[in-house]
């Protein structure tokens, strides 16, 4: 079976490890994680960055200090994980959805404005597949409705935005750089890994020394285990940012290697019928953390039969994201009464990834194509 993901670990990765198991520096102190995360911050452009246990939480402290009232709305994509609008639910706000963007399965940003109210407090962008949202619509609504920016960047580690386009003084900004507070995964299939963990970003030192806190329990320096505050205990361990360290080390590698997949993906199915691949816009530098295909309607397959087919032929797939919309938990909970999504409705039943991997080889990627292209030629 050909994975859809695997992580590669380095000798470097091991080495930081071991100093951490050799050393006793297991838990969640230690100069990995400081490392990480000066690294990290300054990898995208920002001044402060949390490490946390995973990329969930990274989403739900970062809306935590934003200290929003019950009720107050945040926009999010139909089309992403559910962790999104968890993080919302569990802030006791409210998640406000639009559409996909049909070419680029991020969020339609031109339905943002729509879906403003009086009540609406943050945009939460979420850069889908490794292709980033288009950041100068949603920063300028953010400003005309004073709003914050909440970006998603699980997916696109070291992904680029050219801002400012429209402008004489257009710059590239790296995605989880660009909004108000960022948030990253560092799951086992993301570009850089630590197993499980996450990090959250900001300009904003009040902001840094909140989260900080609030991931530590809301311990004070002035007394032990004296609490004015509750917090989480959602740190990371040294062993994971060791990890961490050691995998950014090789990050321009690793993304170099991601775009090569995506344009070897391209170049196969250049040209088949009955496929929509993914688009790089002129503004965007994708790192491609997944090749996503949507097939067309007109083929009489959908993408869980497709699925099975290819995994009859010892390949192994991912669905795109179901919208929130049509989430049963959500529905239970009287979200999103008789809302309909078209775009993210048609990527969800048509859409797939491939095996994306960084050990995928141009043989296995012909293997992998002349699969797809064979199972398609059967409906098209």
């Amino acid at each position: 079976m050909i994975p859809v993901n695997e992580p590669v670990i380095g000798q470097k990765e091991i080495q930081y490890v071991n100093e951490c198991l050799t050393t006793g520096w297991v838990s969640s102190a230690g100069h990995f994680i400081e490392e990480f995360e000066e690294k990290w911050a300054h990898y995208c452009g920002a001044k402060y960055a949390i490490a946390v246990s995973n990329g969930t939480v990274a989403l739900q402290m970062a809306i935590e200090c934003l200290e929003l009232d019950p009720g107050d709305e945040v926009i999010i994509p139909t089309s992403t994980i559910i962790s999104c609008a968890q993080a919302v639910i569990y802030n006791r706000c409210v998640p406000v959805l639009v559409d996909a963007d049909l070419s680029t399965w991020c969020m339609n940003v031109d339905q943002i404005i729509e879906k403003i109210t009086p009540k609406t407090r943050a945009i939460m962008p979420v850069h889908i597949f490794g292709h980033p949202v288009d950041m100068d619509k949603v920063m300028n609504l953010a400003h005309e409705y004073n709003l914050k920016v909440i970006e998603d960047a699980a997916e696109a580690h070291g992904a680029e935005y050219l801002s400012g386009r429209d402008t004489s003084a257009q710059y590239w900004q790296r995605c989880g750089g660009i909004g108000h507070i960022s948030a990253f995964s560092f799951y086992a299939n993301k570009i850089i890994t630590t197993g499980e963990g996450g990090m959250v970003l900001t300009n904003d030192q009040v902001a840094a020394e909140k989260l900080r806190k609030l991931r530590n329990l809301c311990f004070v320096q002035e007394r032990r285990f004296y609490h004015t505050e509750l917090g989480h205990n959602f740190r990371m361990t040294n062993m994971q940012a060791a990890l961490g360290v050691g995998q950014f080390e090789r990050i321009s590698e690793i993304i170099e290697k991601k775009r090569w997949i995506g344009n070897a993906y391209n170049a196969r199915f250049s040209g088949i019928d009955g496929l929509q691949l993914p688009i790089e816009r002129e503004w965007a530098k994708s790192v491609y953390w997944m090749y996503g295909i949507v097939l067309e309607e007109r083929n009489g397959i959908d993408a869980t039969e497709f699925a099975v087919r290819l995994k009859e032929l010892g390949v192994e797939t991912r669905p795109f994201f179901l919208g929130m919309h049509e989430q049963p938990v959500f529905r239970n909970m009287g979200l999103f009464h008789n809302e309909k999504y078209p775009v993210a409705e048609h990527i969800a039943r048509y859409g797939l990834y491939l095996p994306s991997g960084l050990t995928l080889t141009d043989k296995i990627i012909n293997t992998i194509a002349d699969m797809v292209i064979t199972i398609l030629q059967e409906f098209v």
